[in-house]
């Protein structure tokens, strides 16, 4: 099929397309296109970029031009892509069509909401927390919404939307139709699946672990306080539009004030800014009115902006998966880009995470031995533990070719990272490291510690109190011997032994 004529749509959707220049139907659409419009329930996965939103999209205009009864519900995880599906449905329906949509996310104003709902829309466009919103009110009915489409399913359910969309679907007829798409699709989130839809047809182009083969894809090995100096390197080779992702709200705020002292074009997206200003960054990012966007990972799903031809990861996700919804913001509908991620010594075991996602065969990587362009990667990972002591019992702390003993700050002479001191015989002061053995502990009762009594030669008893005598100790009051009465606790009761004499 080179077209989309094939598929049986209307006239008017047709003409809608050819204003849009859609011209030939990716291979996810051509695979779930004829399955929806039979009314098949469908599991949808392929890569960023491939046209999952016009796979859903067309068949629910399709249906609803058919009938002038029943509505249709789309659920999205975040905001931004709200507005992006919203966009393409609009087109879709044309000046001339009578189905009204309405989009329903937060941080945009209640009231005008409920004038969009007072206009009866057929197709609703929300997130799932204000469409639970309306639905307390009571300005949002679902009762003949036959047509639920769950986008970006996997992230809806990672950001704790699974008891929201429980709500949702109360409100819902049983009898309908649910389509679920995603760029990934792990186990977990299939076996969830089962409880949304009804024997669905499993639609997967492609492999969705990988990001598009169109991606270049750079590392660099790099410590923390090298990474923005690089940064700005990497910015000056590079032209057209660059998104920069970061961990933190914070991070992206002062690094986007950075940036732009420094004479670049930037701004910054984020979830705590007002939906207004989001919207106003979106709009001026996709006019090309900056070129480098330093966002959060709340624009990693679902933008779709098509000019993108860098994405640089300052900061490497917390979730492996979210990687690959990084890459597919660059290399949209076949063009070319490139990523570059920057990773420091704490990122070991996310980067391992993501290689192994890529490619689960692939063994882990020994950060050791370093890179070029590491700046010096060669920390020994078996050592790192806070006092130096490490895992080898046999090295030193952090940077010494000392033995280390007792490496915790639970152990006698515990000096941040230096070797701890030794006993009156030169043999070292813990066996046990950081144990309650350590050399001078008193324990207080014998049913919370383990009795010891000291030998001569400064050695230990690790003997049970069942295998040994109680220990004595010397009274100077009553000149005498006497044994302590570990199980009361009470340092006061003392039984007679022996006197000295």
């Amino acid at each position: 099929m080179i077209n989309f004529e094939g598929f049986s749509l209307s006239q008017n959707l047709k003409n809608s397309l050819a204003r849009m220049n859609f011209t030939a139907p990716t291979p996810i659409q051509v695979s779930s296109i004829p399955l929806a419009l039979e009314g098949r329930d469908i599991l949808g996965s392929a890569q960023t970029g491939t046209g999952k939103t016009a796979a859903f999209s067309i068949p629910l205009v399709e249906l609803l031009s058919r009938s002038k009864q029943g509505s249709a519900l789309v659920l999205t995880p975040t905001r931004e892509l709200a507005n992006q599906v919203i966009a393409v449905i609009i087109q879709l329906l044309g000046k001339s069509n009578p189905i009204k949509a309405a989009c329903l996310i937060g941080g945009e104003s209640m009231h005008k909401q409920l004038g969009q709902l007072k206009s009866r829309p057929r197709i609703i466009v929300g997130t799932p927390g204000r469409i639970n919103d309306h639905l307390d009110r009571k300005s949002l009915k679902l009762s003949d919404t036959g047509f639920l489409v769950l986008d970006e399913t996997d992230r809806m359910l990672d950001m704790g939307f699974g008891i929201q969309i429980d709500r949702i679907l109360k409100y819902l007829p049983v009898k309908k139709q649910t389509l679920m798409f995603s760029a990934t699709l792990p186990e977990e989130i299939v076996r969830m699946s089962a409880k949304y839809l009804k024997n669905p047809e499993r639609v997967s182009m492609g492999a969705t672990n990988v990001p598009s083969i169109k991606i270049k894809q750079e590392v660099i090995h790099i410590k923390q306080e090298q990474k923005y100096q690089e940064l700005i390197k990497q910015l000056q080779e590079r032209t057209g539009s660059i998104l920069v992702f970061v961990k933190t709200k914070h991070n992206s705020k002062n690094l986007a004030a950075k940036l732009c002292k420094e004479k670049f074009k930037a701004d910054a997206l984020h979830g705590n800014l007002r939906q207004s200003k989001r919207t106003t960054v979106m709009s001026a990012f996709r006019n090309k009115k900056f070129t480098i966007l330093v966002a959060t990972d709340i624009a990693a799903r679902g933008l779709d902006v098509p000019h993108i031809e860098h994405v640089i990861n300052y900061d490497l996700p917390q979730v492996a998966e979210d990687y690959i919804h990084r890459m597919g913001r660059t290399a949209r509908a076949g063009a070319e880009g490139s990523s570059l991620s920057f990773i420091t010594n704490s990122d070991r075991e996310k980067w391992n995470a993501i290689e192994r996602l890529l490619d689960p065969t692939k063994k882990k990587e020994n950060f050791s031995k370093g890179r070029s362009g590491s700046g010096g990667f060669q920390r020994d990972y078996k050592n790192k533990r806070r006092g130096g002591g490490g895992r080898d019992r046999n090295r030193g702390g952090r940077g010494s070719s000392r033995p280390s003993f007792g490496g915790n700050r639970f152990s006698e002479g515990f000096r941040g990272d230096k070797p701890t001191e030794r006993s009156r015989d030169n043999k070292p002061a813990d066996r046990f490291r950081g144990s309650r053995h350590s050399e001078g502990f008193k324990p207080k009762n014998i049913e919370a510690f383990k009795e010891y009594k000291p030998r001569e030669g400064g050695e230990k008893d690790y003997r049970r109190k069942s295998e040994r005598e109680k220990p004595k100790f010397f009274s100077k009051k009553s000149k005498e011997f006497k044994d302590r009465d570990f199980n009361t606790g009470n340092k006061k009761k003392y039984k007679n032994k022996e006197s000295l004499n």
